[in-house]
């Protein structure tokens, strides 16, 4: 993979994260990303920090790039394909990190500029008298990626081999691990995974807060809440064990787990995380 072009289409914390896991595990080096963003701040930024090319122009950064990623807020997509996609070449795969916007969505804004030829010229487009289906591949990573431990659901379309589809997970691998789904259940990935940092960090939050009013330091209390977060995910991933087997584990007779356990349960923890992946599932839906 050495010799892949790679450009980023934005280069927010998502794409940061991704470019510095994709150096440290030396998929390629500094020369073979560029970056696009709007922000003057964030392409020097970028330039500073990991040595990369930074453009301000889509276009033209995507014309020779092996993998477009399109690191961008959904809102915007629209006008950000119609820019490239004179420049997308049929053996281009785009690599979208975007929520709610389909593999179809972003096929159907790119198809008809993707050729037989892979040409950018006019007289080259004429040959082609059928377009190709651009490659896409859809992939939803979580902000753990900004330490190296995101969890991310991949999908494709029927036109990524699995060498390209290989290669795609190799990047999104630099940033914690991936797995790849159908499309089907990407929604589902962002109530369970995407959106779900933000409900741990509350829990860690609320669960700091008791720590401080039973006399900690409010410091130390983040330091072990955040730590009880951190081991108790690695025993599930560790043990193999069902959660339910560990907390049974941890929930002594008569103990005080399991007073508090109890409690949980009284005030309906269980359904509340429950409600808040469906509200985030069916966001994602909408989107």
């Amino acid at each position: 993979m050495s010799n892949m072009k790679i450009t980023f289409i934005g280069l927010g914390n998502m794409a940061t994260a991704m470019i510095n896991g994709i150096l440290l595990n030396g998929i390629v080096d500094k020369g073979s990303i560029t970056g696009t963003d709007i922000s003057l701040a964030a392409r020097i930024n970028s330039q500073e920090k990991f040595g990369i090319k930074a453009a301000a122009y889509n276009a033209l950064a995507c014309e020779k790039a092996d993998i477009i990623i399109l690191a961008i807020k959904p809102q915007i997509a629209e006008s950000v394909l119609e820019e490239i996609k004179g420049f997308v070449s049929a053996e281009t795969i785009i690599l979208s990190i975007m929520a709610g916007k389909t593999m179809a969505w972003i096929a159907d804004r790119l198809t008809e500029s993707v050729n037989y030829t892979g040409g950018k010229t006019k007289a080259a487009k004429a040959k082609s008298t059928k377009a190709k289906p651009a490659k896409i591949v859809r992939a939803m990573p979580n902000t753990p990626a900004l330490v190296g431990e995101a969890m991310t659901g991949v999908c494709r379309n029927a036109y990524v081999s699995d060498d390209e589809m290989d290669k795609c997970l190799s990047l999104l691998n630099s940033i914690g691990k991936a797995e790849e789904i159908p499309e089907t259940l990407i929604d589902a990935v962002i109530g369970v995974s995407g959106s779900a940092p933000a409900y741990v960090f509350i829990f860690i939050e609320a669960l700091a807060d008791a720590g401080v009013a039973a006399g900690m330091p409010r410091e130390q209390a983040y330091r072990f809440a955040a730590r009880n977060v951190l081991g108790s995910a690695k025993m599930v991933l560790e043990t193999g064990k069902h959660p339910g087997e560990l907390k049974d584990m941890v929930c002594s007779p008569g103990g005080t787990t399991i007073e508090a356990v109890k409690v949980l349960e009284e005030k309906g923890f269980r359904d509340a995380v429950i409600a808040a992946a469906a509200a985030a599932i069916k966001r994602a839906g909408e989107l």
